[in-house]
């Protein structure tokens, strides 16, 4: 716990002395380390020459004149530290001071841009009145802040987001006007616009991922008007945070269609196989039965093993001796002779439970690894998953504690994301009576500790 508090201290007292003096430079590891980490969290920023320097965004975005000391110095004018969290002494915790009424006058400046029109400008401000919201919102609930203070911060995040989603569907349907309207730059030479540059992502204030995420938003609106409304309003009507990730989730943007998913291939993320084939040893031949473009059965090949492909889409795919996959579907597939061990990760959706039940009912694997999604574990409504999940349980499940990179589906050239499911590797592994066993092993891994050594040093 010592180390935890120190850890906190060291960020809640750089971020006071950024917030204080408008900014700060961190001369040792420990102060560097904490402030990466309030960086990655919008709190602070770097200096864009110096890499050891750190300013207040909300101080940079002030307009009012320095102080005695110059820019930053002792003189300068506050700038929002009086709402954000109080050093944290290693023996005292302190509940953040906030200040809910210039909060709230931030968002209603922001709403009052968007009525006027100046949607670009309201967008950046709700989103700075968002993210202090969060934070405010998340320290009052680590230091057991009164409810009610807890309450009026999310309210207030809500809020900012409404405005801010407002504002980024105006502007993605500006930004596609001016598409349609051949104004929008493309990038190099010559410019599209006679006599002029071009209207490009950063004029509007988004990233193109963001005009991406807007148009959704804006698509998911004018299918049901008043959705992202209701939807940052039912999460505020069960206590709960009115995040982006959720509003996105809540509203649908966040998956595909039918018609988009296809035959539903989404490819394993190296990094899995490389987890799974470090913690785990299969017999020499393995049956890959939904191989997709090869994902999951290149790396097993890599590591010695011998992989049968199949798949119920036909995409080619072949093996190491350039033998083609199987076109079947594995739901009425018969056991084969070998009674390979199994890896694959399988279709996730309706058909997911009959899968893994036919998988251990039909062929019964002396070993089998799926990739599955966390929520697995839980359910007791469908006879497949009650089968696979009680009388046949998983010897092992390794649970990713950082989750995976985002698994896009076949095809995909739009924006990556990061992903939002958590996974884990289920594994059933038979025992000396025949069956599958009785219980359950649940470990947490990190798939940063299996990389190969350049993909490691790639990652730092």
């Amino acid at each position: 716990m010592a180390s935890n508090n120190v850890y906190a201290t060291n960020q809640s007292r750089v971020l006071d002395l950024v917030k204080t003096h408008g900014s700060y430079r961190c001369d040792t590891q420990s102060e560097q380390r904490a402030a990466i980490r309030l960086n990655e969290r919008g709190l602070i920023r770097r200096d864009k020459k110096d890499g050891f320097l750190w300013h207040d965004p909300d101080a940079a975005a002030e307009t009012a004149p320095t102080g005695e000391g110059g820019e930053g110095g002792p003189g300068a004018p506050e700038t929002g530290a009086a709402r954000l969290p109080a050093p944290v002494d290693a023996t005292e915790v302190v509940i953040p001071r906030y200040d809910a009424s210039d909060l709230l006058a931030t968002v209603e400046r922001a709403r009052k841009l968007l009525d006027d029109g100046d949607v670009i400008a309201a967008r950046m401000l709700a989103s700075a009145a968002y993210d202090q919201a969060k934070v405010a919102s998340q320290w009052g609930e680590r230091f057991k802040a009164a409810e009610k203070l807890v309450g009026k911060a999310r309210q207030l995040q809500g809020d900012a987001l409404l405005i801010e989603t407002r504002a980024k569907i105006r502007i993605s349907r500006e930004w596609d006007a001016a598409h349609a309207a051949g104004l929008v730059s493309k990038g190099g030479r010559p410019k599209p616009v006679s006599g002029g540059n071009g209207l490009t992502a950063e004029d509007v204030g988004l990233s193109r991922k963001e005009i991406f995420e807007a148009r959704k938003l804006a698509a998911a609106e004018e299918q049901a008007p008043g959705i992202v409304e209701r939807a940052i309003h039912a999460r505020l009507a069960v206590g709960l945070e009115p995040s982006r990730a959720n509003l996105r989730a809540a509203v649908g943007t966040s998956s595909a269609t039918k018609e988009e998913r296809g035959n539903n291939l989404y490819e394993t993320p190296i990094e899995g196989m490389h987890t799974l084939i470090a913690l785990e040893q299969f017999s020499s031949m393995v049956l890959d039965p939904s191989c997709g473009r090869g994902a999951s059965s290149r790396p097993l090949e890599d590591a010695g093993y011998t992989v049968s492909l199949a798949d119920l889409a036909d995409y080619g795919t072949a093996d190491r001796f350039g033998e083609v996959q199987r076109v079947e579907d594995f739901l009425t597939s018969e056991a084969l002779p070998e009674r390979p061990d199994i890896v694959t990760n399988p279709p996730y959706g309706a058909l997911l439970n009959r899968f893994v039940a036919h998988a251990l009912k039909v062929h019964r694997p002396r070993k089998m690894a799926l990739l599955l999604n966390l929520n697995f574990l839980c359910g007791f409504d469908d006879d497949d998953r009650n089968f696979v999940m009680d009388e046949n349980p998983p010897a092992r499940v390794w649970v990713f504690r950082r989750r995976l990179p985002m698994m896009h589906r076949d095809g995909w050239d739009g924006p990556e994301a990061q992903s939002r499911m958590n996974t884990a590797w289920f594994v059933w592994e038979e025992d000396e009576a025949g069956g599958y066993g009785s219980s359950t092993i649940i470990r947490r891994v990190d798939w940063k500790d299996y990389l190969p050594a350049e993909q490691a040093e790639a990652a730092e």
